[in-house]
């Protein structure tokens, strides 16, 4: 099989504000413009930065992005978000043209919010998280964060934000190619350089 490396596919964006909870309305938006990525089990998103203010609300800044962490393979298929508008729980978001960025290896990575079957226990969160590891060859610390709650289909489900370190360059890209945990394509499990 052709080796087909993940990369970040980022796109500029232009909007004013977002619920702080995007990242199942962004998936919806996301798949009314694109349906294939209903069924594109290979699609990673990162929920949107922007500053807190208030209300849960974000402010987009300038330099907000929409990033997809895709096979590179895949590209040209989600390349045609560009131009494209998002309506996003009554905001909209104007998608801009995009750049790609590879993956590149940090020793800690981090994930703002991860989400597992059962995970409503941190106990069995953190069980399940290092089982995860061990199945992708990962020897990485691991520290859980807060507990946050985010709405799919208007049902709470909880999930904990996660730090990895101590990795080696290769467990690095691998951790950033599977991402731990579900709901990767609502934001859930992609990590990226701790303290970027």
């Amino acid at each position: 099989m052709e080796f087909d490396p993940r990369v970040d596919l980022c796109f500029q964006i232009t909007g004013q504000t977002l619920p702080v909870d995007h990242g199942f309305a962004l998936y919806g938006a996301i798949n009314h413009v694109l349906p294939c990525i209903h069924e594109d089990r290979e699609i990673g998103l990162k929920l949107i930065r922007g500053r807190y203010i208030g209300n849960g609300i974000l402010d987009i800044s300038p330099k907000s992005e929409l990033i997809l962490r895709l096979p590179a393979s895949r590209i040209a298929i989600y390349i045609a978000l560009a131009g494209k508008t998002l309506e996003v729980i009554g905001h909209r978001l104007g998608v801009g043209i995009p750049n790609t960025r590879t993956l590149m290896p940090s020793v800690a990575l981090s994930s703002p919010l991860v989400t597992t079957k059962n995970g409503t226990e941190q106990a069995r969160f953190e069980a399940e998280i290092k089982n995860q590891m061990e199945n992708l060859g990962l020897k990485g610390r691991i520290a859980i964060g807060k507990r946050r709650t985010f709405q799919v289909h208007g049902k709470q489900v909880v999930g904990y934000s996660v730090l990895v370190s101590e990795l080696t360059a290769e467990e690095s890209i691998r951790l950033q190619e599977n991402g731990l945990g579900g709901r990767r394509k609502m934001g859930c499990g992609v990590f990226e350089a701790w303290g970027l």
